[in-house]
């Protein structure tokens, strides 16, 4: 029963060990690495920090509406005049002998534990602080819409270094491919030659077609190296290993009317979005200012005991009023206007440039759309048609009807529309990622779409 059980326990392990290696081998997706590069990326981590700050300054702006409230414990010990003279009748210790001439004038050191509560609390300011608050709560929402543009630009640089990764490896398959067919077409020719169906320019010309397919080989895998530097430094992750894509199969992707996307842009932009909520956050600033040259009531008390000892006996008073505040010489409100009239004409015209700039995004967007699918098309059939070639090619020279430079043409010809069709396959993509961010669209969810 004993070397049963260890049996089946070993086949359990054996079977656990290979489910997690292939679980290990598993690609990558778009969305894994979207995911991880939003949670990892420095730029992300900024603008959670920025909308954080911005979260505390609205709630402290809304601290202004409470009262002031203050306590103070003070011990004093002194022998100037006026503080023992005030000391002794703050205590409610004054005496008859206290009038005495020496005493005023030469008093005996006295000390004082003061206990102080004390508070305030403006009740109008001319709506200042109301404006303030209306401020933090606009730049709080702008740098909520800040964060999401953020995190769309981390969505299209992780798109556009996955796909390069994806071309990069489909340029080696290509390559490699090419490789092989460049051999075997050395071989061939060397038959031919061995024949006396071929001369020896055709050996050394296929001799040098396979040089230059290893040569295209060695640049591709270096251009690999370079891509997923790309994507490690676009998710944040130095650390990531190189491994197994999922790749991103040919689509034809949704098509709309270009009037569609200048329209979802203006709405749905996140970076417009916070322009346009800081740009109503810094009209506010300036109501704000106009609002500072206008009266100010507030309403003030304070309560106090004064003691000969800490825990001893003595006397208590107290003072409560209210004061009203009219700033009648305002030269220093009057720069800080004209300082936030400046800054509100300097957003507006941001604002302005903005949207002209997003105009031409969204149909530059659209245009490079439009080509990648008809580039697209065009690419899948020259493909079909450059293989076809090739092979007819290889016939007639196998037939002794075509040369060499004939054939190695045909062959540059068919690599050549093979690279074309995947640079199609993946630019299709990017364009459609590129149309996405342009219109403020390219979510995670939506960048899923691609895959």
């Amino acid at each position: 029963m004993s070397s049963r059980l260890y049996r089946y326990l070993g086949l359990f392990l054996l079977f656990s060990m290979g489910r997690l290696a292939a679980g290990a081998q598993e690609p990558l997706t778009l969305r894994q690495a979207i995911n991880e590069a939003l949670g990892q990326s420095p730029e992300a981590a900024i603008a959670r920090a920025g909308n954080l700050d911005a979260k505390s300054a609205a709630s402290l702006a809304r601290t202004q509406l409470l009262p002031q409230l203050g306590f103070t414990e003070d011990i004093s010990r002194g022998n100037d005049p006026v503080y023992a003279f005030g000391t002794r009748l703050r205590q409610r210790q004054f005496t008859q002998a206290d009038f005495a001439l020496n005493a005023l004038n030469f008093p005996q050191p006295i000390g004082d534990f003061s206990t102080r509560f004390s508070g305030q609390w403006i009740a109008f300011d001319s709506f200042k602080m109301q404006k303030e608050i209306h401020r933090a709560d606009l730049f709080k929402e702008s740098a909520a819409s800040s964060a999401k543009a953020v995190d769309q630009q981390i969505v299209f640089r992780v798109v556009g270094a996955y796909q390069q990764v994806l071309y990069a490896q489909r340029e080696i398959d290509v390559a490699q491919h090419e490789q092989e067919t460049a051999a075997a077409l050395l071989s061939s020719v060397d038959d031919h030659v061995k024949a006396g169906l071929a001369v020896e320019s055709d050996r050394m010309s296929a001799e040098v077609n396979v040089a230059a397919r290893k040569e295209e080989l060695i640049a591709a895998q270096g251009d690999l190296e370079l891509a997923w530097a790309a994507l490690r430094e676009a998710m944040g992750a130095p650390d990531l290993k190189v491994s197994e894509l999922k790749p991103i199969e040919p689509h034809t992707f949704p098509q709309s009317a270009l009037e569609e996307e200048m329209v979802t842009a203006a709405k749905t932009r996140p970076d417009l979005t916070a322009l346009g909520q800081a740009q109503s956050a810094q009209a506010s600033a300036v109501g704000a200012a106009k609002s500072d040259f206008g009266p100010r009531v507030s309403a003030y008390g304070n309560w106090e005991e004064d003691r000969t000892s800490f825990g001893g006996s003595g006397g208590n008073n107290w003072v409560a009023g209210v004061q009203v505040n009219v700033d009648i010489l305002p030269i220093g409100k009057r720069a800080q206007l004209a300082r936030d009239s400046a800054a509100k004409q300097k957003i507006d015209a941001q604002v302005a440039a903005m949207q002209q700039h997003l105009r031409l995004e969204v149909s530059q967007a659209h245009i490079h759309r439009q080509t990648a699918a008809l580039q697209l098309e065009t690419a899948r059939a020259a493909m079909d048609q450059s293989a076809e070639s090739l092979r007819i090619l290889k016939n007639r020279y196998d037939a002794g009807l075509a040369t060499i430079t004939d054939l190695l043409r045909a062959e540059d010809a068919e690599r050549q529309s093979q690279s074309n069709y995947w640079h199609a396959v993946y630019g299709n993509a990017m364009a459609y990622s590129e149309l996405l961010y342009a219109t403020g669209t390219l979510t995670p969810d939506a960048a899923e779409e691609l895959q």
